[in-house]
């Protein structure tokens, strides 16, 4: 699940959503509906119609609520937004397709796994495959929303900002430290700052997912020393238990936590709190979204955006850049009453010009995963991408059963930091679970 620090944007977690907004939201019963099936619909004058949208905290920013307000005035569409609290959302989202009330349109992650077990897309959203918008949308995203051939969702997101260490140059300057090229390196400079008297990392393992991106982010790496290992996971022909490499990854990661890089407070810290941390130069390191160095200057006007480089999470030595192409991702209900209106809806947000309105009016991405868009990419990340021309796709958006199960490796890496797990057992019980998922998914791979 992969996860971002973005703000709480509009908690609006109301009666009428705990209570059941089911079957398409709250339009009058005489609304219109619009003609013919494309994603276009029929100007046809305004619709007193309202479309139910929930999603989980962080998912829906402040510029898609302004162009929400401007579709309305065009088509006379309201929008009405319940947003759930992340650890509750998916949670409330189940329930509610369970129960086959779900609200006109549903946020959900993307990839095979989750769309095919924890949504059902083929019973519970809308086949979107016809639609305009993706003949220009990234088409490794579409491959993360599509199930049997057909796309069932619409991504917009900063899909190649990856999680990468984030670091305090002026710390590295003076301690006369370099970007790592290997595990050693990293240990090796992460001591020399720990005898500064400044911790090395800043960790929220509080969450309970973020540590989690340490492993699974390197995947490419993983899949690049054991040729094939990818989809040899996904036929059933190996296991996580197998692999070396993702064995020494989590052992680094353990000697890591051991010689206290996290800190102290690593347990009780969150990420919530990450800017702050690195701005207040206690910390000099932090796994984090790349955004995070403009909110690191708001938190201190004294520092800004170029104080702060990248590079990549060097466990097993890894030198490539990893992929996220999935992200919070939007699905139009299949028993909504307003499917026109929902696609009506999607089409307005992926014109071109409101594409290029969001990833102008929000400080968070510097790109979005459509063609023709003008980026803001800084100086720090171009760096970052030349330095690591190599590229692959992290493991949870690849590898099936990996992403629904993430909260629970948290909870098993952080029993590995505990001593009551090792590594290998790690792996262990990442195979269980995947075998538990894909027998209930009914994969034919695990037939057997």
């Amino acid at each position: 699940m992969k996860k971002s620090f973005f703000g709480l944007t509009a908690l609006a977690l109301s009666v009428a959503l705990i209570a059941g907004c089911g079957g398409g939201g709250s339009g009058a019963s005489g609304s219109p509906s619009a003609s013919g099936g494309t994603s276009s619909g029929s100007s046809g004058g305004k619709k007193d119609v309202t479309l139910t949208y929930m999603a989980s905290q962080g998912w829906i920013k402040d510029a898609e609520m302004e162009l929400a307000k401007k579709f309305e005035e065009e088509t006379g569409i309201h929008i009405d937004y319940q947003i759930i609290p992340s650890d509750q959302y998916f949670n409330v989202l189940k329930t509610k397709l369970n129960a086959k009330e779900g609200p006109d349109i549903f946020g959900g992650q993307s990839g095979y796994s989750e769309i095919k077990l924890n949504y059902n897309v083929e019973q519970n959203a809308v086949d979107l495959t016809g639609e305009e918008w993706t003949q220009r949308e990234d088409p490794l995203t579409l491959e993360q929303l599509s199930l049997n051939g057909k796309v069932y969702a619409l991504t917009i997101w900063d899909t190649y900002s990856s999680f990468v260490l984030v670091y305090n140059k002026k710390i590295f300057a003076d301690l006369g430290l370099e970007i790592p090229k290997t595990y050693e390196e990293f240990k090796q400079l992460s001591l020399k700052i720990q005898e500064a008297g400044i911790t090395p990392i800043y960790e929220p393992i509080a969450d309970g997912w973020h540590h989690v991106l340490w492993f699974a982010e390197p995947g490419p790496q993983y899949d690049k020393t054991t040729p094939n290992l990818y989809d040899d996971l996904n036929a059933n022909k190996k296991k996580f238990a197998d692999d070396k490499t993702m064995e020494t990854a989590l052992a680094q990661l353990k000697e890591m936590y051991d010689l206290n890089f996290f800190g102290d407070n690593t347990f009780s810290d969150t990420g919530a709190d990450t800017a702050n941390k690195l701005a207040s130069g206690e910390y000099a390191m932090a796994l984090a979204n790349q955004s995070l160095v403009f909110d690191i200057a708001e938190a201190n006007p004294d520092l800004s955006p170029e104080d702060f480089g990248y590079f990549v999470i060097p466990l097993a030595d890894n030198r490539i850049y990893y992929i996220n192409p999935g992200g919070p991702s939007k699905f139009i209900y299949s028993g909504s009453k307003h499917i026109e209106e929902a696609k009506q809806y999607f089409a307005f947000l992926a014109k071109q010009e409101n594409l290029q309105y969001m990833l102008d009016n929000d400080d968070t991405v510097s790109n979005l995963n459509f063609s023709g868009l003008t980026d803001k990419y800084t100086e720090e990340q171009k760096k970052l991408f030349e330095t690591y021309p190599e590229k692959g796709t992290d493991i949870q958006n690849f590898v099936n059963y990996v992403n629904p199960q993430w909260m629970d490796i948290g909870k098993d890496i952080a029993a590995m930091f505990g001593g009551s797990m090792e590594p290998v057992d790690v792996l262990k019980s990442i195979d269980k679970r995947r075998e538990d998922m894909a027998k209930v998914a009914g994969d034919p791979a695990w037939a057997n």
